[in-house]
């Protein structure tokens, strides 16, 4: 029986550790905090699960809020080229449907399972000069914990990597009360952009408390959506995304009037920058640990695709250990494996992300336009989201773009005719 030690519970490790469980590995988890620690803390991160992220999940028996967990069956899309104009919205399905669970409440309850399923959860910090001790007691170390000094083993890929400053300063909160709007289709996400100022969303969520909303707000630095850098408490936060909304979004701040947050520690606030790092790290004298997930392929949410690059990295690297075998994971096999998880997921979900923080070329606009008026239009852009992989074929040239924008205007106006 091979034995794994993964450093690291979010979405990538705990993920992986339950399905190499379940295939009989011999799996064992470093974590920083327990379960009843993650429960009761900040949340750190907000996701929106894809159909396709959610397959992973599914086929180890993961999935564990399907019944429980609002399912959002489409987004709604709101572009305000100024504070209080809504200059075009438009809607489209994510079949069957996503769906959003608390970071706090998953990774905890997934770590218990992986206990009482047999597995080893050791609760201690790791830090880099221990990696050197660990790894030679383990078949394959794997560093999954995304924060800290330990992810500066892995060095930045300076050709992957586009930026070298925070995109968007990033906040969040958990809300009790939202109104649900009657322009979307029901339980609905929602993205609302304000060019040049930012982007607020809206997501239904299963927490500990309940069903809930996330409001969710991507700031351009030094903007006027960049008012939660103190990181404020659950209330105050609120009362600012109140001022906020009703000044620049009003048909999103009377929603929230009634709001309250989920709990006392409902909120968070920060930001990072997009990195693509090299997947594997020395430790020792041929001793090498391999990364997955947010460690190697880090994104600005605003593209909703880190939890999903988290999922789809746990299950191709899954896959490519049970077909490695008794063959030694060595530098060679973890730089081929973290190919297949860029080729097929990460490169296309961080094309998508750079297309989103920065502004959109003419052609994009038009297409947005489009989307207005032609429900094919809209259905492939918002399909973007769980399928980033056909933004080239869609947008990457403006004269295909376009064309099949005329294609699926002349469709609708012959079948109106």
């Amino acid at each position: 029986m091979r034995k794994i030690l993964i450093v690291g519970a979010g979405q990538a490790g705990m993920q992986l550790a339950l399905s190499l469980q379940a295939e009989g590995y011999e799996v064992t988890v470093m974590s920083a905090r327990t379960p009843d620690e993650l429960r009761d803390g900040w949340p750190t991160s907000t996701q929106v699960m894809f159909d396709p992220a959610l397959a992973y999940e599914r086929a180890y028996d993961l999935n564990l809020w399907e019944d429980e967990a609002p399912r959002i069956p489409a987004v709604g899309i709101s572009v305000s080229p100024e504070p209080g104009v809504r200059a075009l919205k438009f809607d489209g399905p994510w079949e069957p449907y996503a769906m959003s669970v608390d970071q706090r409440l998953k990774m905890s309850t997934w770590m218990e399972l992986f206990e009482d399923r047999g597995g080893r959860v050791i609760y201690h910090p790791v830090m880099t000069s221990d990696l050197a001790g660990l790894a030679s007691m383990y078949d394959l170390t794997l560093i999954a914990a995304g924060k800290g000094e330990i992810v500066e083993l892995f060095d930045r890929d300076p050709v992957r990597s586009k930026y070298v400053t925070p995109g968007r300063a990033l906040s969040a909160i958990y809300l009790h009360g939202m109104v649900e709007p009657d322009d979307f289709p029901a339980g609905s996400m929602r993205i609302n952009v304000a060019p040049g100022v930012g982007e607020l969303f809206v997501i239904s969520a299963l927490t500990q408390f309940g069903p809930s909303r996330v409001a969710f707000v991507e700031a351009i630095p030094d903007g006027p959506f960049d008012c939660f850098w103190d990181r404020p408490r659950p209330d105050e936060h609120l009362r600012r995304l109140q001022h906020l909304m009703l000044e620049h979004m009003p048909w999103e701040g009377e929603l929230m009037r009634d709001c309250e947050p989920t709990d006392a520690r409902a909120s968070l606030s920060g930001a990072f920058t997009g990195t693509i790092r090299k997947p594997y790290a020395e430790v020792a004298d041929d001793t090498f640990v391999f990364g997955m997930g947010d460690v190697v392929v880090v994104n600005d949410p605003i593209a909703g695709q880190g939890a999903n690059n988290a999922a789809h990295c746990a299950g191709i690297y899954t896959q490519a250990i049970l077909e490695r075998g008794d063959q030694p994971f060595d530098p060679e096999w973890m730089q081929a494996t973290f190919e297949i998880f860029w080729e097929t997921r990460a490169q296309h979900s961080t094309g998508l992300t750079d297309a989103l923080l920065n502004p959109l070329p003419d052609h994009v606009q038009q297409v947005l336009g489009a989307a207005t008026q032609h429900q094919a239009v809209a259905d492939r852009f918002t399909r973007l989201f769980p399928h980033p992989e056909d933004l080239g074929p869609f947008l990457g040239d403006p004269e295909t773009a376009l064309a099949y924008v005329a294609e699926v205007a002349e469709a609708d106006t012959a079948a109106r005719a």
